[in-house]
C-alpha cells in the first residue's frame, strides 16, 4: 500500500527564462501529486512565493504546485527597465505555462493575483482545466475602490528595506503569528516599489469585470468573508457576467484569507479542484 502521508511537500526553488524575464517559482508535490495535475498558484501584490510556502505545502500533498514569484517581486526579474501592467503580467503567466510544458493547470490566483490568472485567460493562455480567484479586488473606473490604501504598502517596503524588527511589523499586521511576521520582514524589501504602486493604481483603473464573460473552463471564486473586498453587490454581478461560476466564502477570514483561517481557505474549495484539502 503506497504511504500518501507527506512531513514536506516542498521539492525546490527554480527559475525560468519566460516572456523575456527571469521567473522565478517554487515547486511542491509530494511522490504521488508530483505527478499528478499541475496547479500554478499566483500571489498578491506584496506576495513574494516563499510567504505562500505554507498554504503551497498542503496543496502539494495533491497536486504538482508551483508558486510564482510576479516580476518585480521576490527572485524573478525586477527593475526600472520593465513593464508592470496588467497584460505584460498576465502574459508573463501564460509563458511560464508554456515554458514550462505545464497541461490540464488549475491556475489559481490570490486578490492581484486573481487579476493576473483572469486576464492570462482572455489574453490566450491555453492548457487550463480549471480557474481559482481568491478574493480579488473588483474596484476600477467608477468603482467603489479597494480597501486597502498605498501607503500601507509603500511604507512597509520602505521599513523593511531599512531593516523592520517584528514589532515595526505587527504594526501592519497585528494578528499575523511571530512566523508570518518573520518571513514578511526577511522577503518584503525585494518588492519593487513601482510594481506595486502599478498595480495598485491598476486596481482602481482597470475594470476586470469585462474579463468574466469570455471564461470558458470551470471557475471557482472564494470570498473573504470579513475583507471588505467583495461585497454581496459584488457576487450577484459577477455571477451575471458569468452565470457558471462556483461562489463561495471563507466566513471567518479577512483579505489574507489562509493567514487568517488555514483551515476555513481550504474548507472554501469544497470539491471544486475533485479531491477534499
Amino acid at each position: 500500500m503506497t504511504d500518501t502521508t507527506f512531513t514536506s511537500t516542498y521539492r525546490y526553488g527554480a527559475n525560468v527564462h519566460a516572456n523575456n524575464i527571469r521567473q522565478h517559482y517554487l515547486r511542491f508535490g509530494g511522490e504521488a501529486a508530483s505527478t499528478g495535475q499541475p496547479l500554478v498558484l499566483i500571489p498578491g501584490i506584496t506576495s513574494p512565493a516563499v510567504t505562500w510556502a505554507f498554504v503551497a505545502e498542503r496543496l502539494g500533498q495533491h497536486f504538482d504546485t508551483y508558486v510564482l514569484d510576479v516580476r518585480g517581486r521576490g527572485l524573478s526579474s525586477t527593475g526600472p527597465e520593465l513593464d508592470y501592467d496588467i497584460d505584460t503580467c498576465a502574459d508573463d503567466v501564460t509563458a511560464f505555462i508554456e515554458a514550462l510544458g505545464l497541461e490540464n493547470v488549475i491556475l489559481a490566483g490570490h486578490s492581484m493575483g486573481a487579476r493576473f490568472a483572469l486576464r492570462a485567460m482572455t489574453r490566450g493562455a491555453r492548457g487550463i482545466d480549471k480557474l481559482v480567484l481568491i478574493d480579488p479586488p473588483v474596484s476600477g473606473p467608477g468603482r467603489r475602490e479597494y480597501p486597502s490604501k498605498l501607503p500601507w504598502y509603500v511604507d512597509s517596503i520602505r521599513d523593511c528595506a531599512q531593516g523592520a524588527d517584528l514589532d515595526t511589523m505587527r504594526t501592519y499586521c497585528p494578528t499575523w503569528s511571530e512566523e508570518q511576521l518573520r518571513l514578511r520582514a526577511e522577503w518584503l524589501h525585494t518588492c519593487y516599489t513601482p510594481a506595486i504602486v502599478q498595480a495598485f493604481e491598476e486596481f482602481h483603473s482597470v475594470d476586470i469585470h469585462q474579463d468574466l464573460p469570455a471564461i470558458e473552463v470551470p471557475t471557482l471564486l472564494i470570498c473573504a468573508g470579513k475583507g471588505g473586498v467583495i461585497q454581496e453587490e459584488d457576487r450577484e454581478e459577477i455571477q451575471t457576467l458569468l452565470p457558471s461560476i462556483r461562489i463561495t466564502t471563507a466566513t471567518n477570514a479577512g483579505h489574507m484569507i489562509p493567514w487568517d483561517d488555514f483551515e476555513g481557505f481550504f474548507t472554501a474549495f469544497e470539491d471544486f479542484l475533485g479531491t477534499p484539502l
